[in-house]
């Protein structure tokens, strides 16, 4: 069987899928992080609430016992708006973090887009290699058939020539 002409091509395309697929598998990995990062923010951010009212009651206990004065209460005020100004703070990195999110996920479907792309023009040119293997098996049959009846036309020959 004679070489297939387009084998280096064909090599080409194979190693671009799976360049494209080593690629998708990269986004989907970093996508995977930056969701996990996105959680721990958000974990975070519940944390700080749940202890922003616990260190607010232990505060307000604390001024109680040493009775309620206008500046306890003010510095009371002041500490939980701090609590709460660093909710906000994380509130914000969960914002960009969803951001983030939402480009690697677009990132993924580029990726997955280019991967799905490179398989097919894989399987384009191993379509055109098993097109061309079925030809190149044809026209070898076909010569043999052709050999096989010249030889069958000559033995006929022979035979009634010897006959005749």
């Amino acid at each position: 069987m004679p070489p297939y002409r387009l084998q280096t091509l064909l090599e080409m395309r194979e190693a671009a899928e799976e360049e494209a697929k080593q690629a998708f598998s990269d986004a989907v990995r970093a996508l995977a992080k930056e969701q996990a990062a996105l959680k721990k923010l958000e974990d975070d951010l519940e944390r700080r609430k749940v202890e922003r009212k616990a260190k607010v009651q232990a505060y307000m206990s604390e001024v109680m016992k040493r009775g309620v004065f206008a500046t306890g209460m003010t510095q009371m005020n002041r500490f939980e708006q701090k609590l709460k100004d660093d909710e906000a703070q994380v509130s914000l990195e969960i914002e960009r973090q969803k951001e983030t999110v939402r480009q690697a996920e677009l990132f993924v479907e580029v990726k997955r887009t280019e991967m799905a792309e490179a398989a097919k023009d894989k399987k384009a040119i191993e379509k055109h290699k098993d097109t061309w293997k079925k030809e190149v098996k044809k026209v070898a049959q076909d010569r043999e058939d052709m050999q096989g009846e010249e030889i069958g036309n000559a033995l006929h020959l022979a035979r009634t020539r010897k006959q005749g």
